[in-house]
């Protein structure tokens, strides 16, 4: 999946126009990156279009001990959206991640996940390995 893939997967799925949606990717994967290891933000920005990449930058390997709540409030604060738009652009970049990289990749990415944000990766009403 190229970047205009990308960014317009989100666009439609969140509801929102091009800059803002780019904008929630930013910050969904820059929250997404404290959440995992090093070495896996390093796998995953392999597999992600390069202008997202440095997104996925990360000095350290340790991963920061985030739930849902807090996730949310960080990326809500990265991007300057409300609420509902925080969860909807959230909830489409990772449906688009999930399905822009490997299963592979997805598996070692949930693995590193809590309960709570892995819900995020699939649509409401599927369960995570449904």
């Amino acid at each position: 999946m190229n970047y205009a893939e990308f960014l317009e997967a989100v666009e439609k799925r969140a509801g929102m126009p091009v800059t803002e949606a780019a904008n929630v990717i930013r910050a969904t994967l820059t929250t997404l990156t404290e959440r995992i290891s090093g070495g896996e933000a390093r796998d995953l920005a392999t597999q992600l279009p390069e202008e997202f990449r440095g997104y996925l930058h990360k000095e350290v390997d340790f991963a920061e001990q985030l739930d849902l709540v807090e996730f949310l409030n960080e990326i809500r604060a990265h991007a300057g959206v409300d609420d509902q738009r925080t969860t909807d652009g959230a909830r489409a970049v990772l449906i688009t991640l999930r399905e822009a990289v490997s299963a592979d990749e997805l598996e070692n990415l949930e693995a590193e996940l809590p309960k709570d944000i892995r819900q995020l990766l699939y649509p409401v009403g599927r369960g995570v390995g449904a």
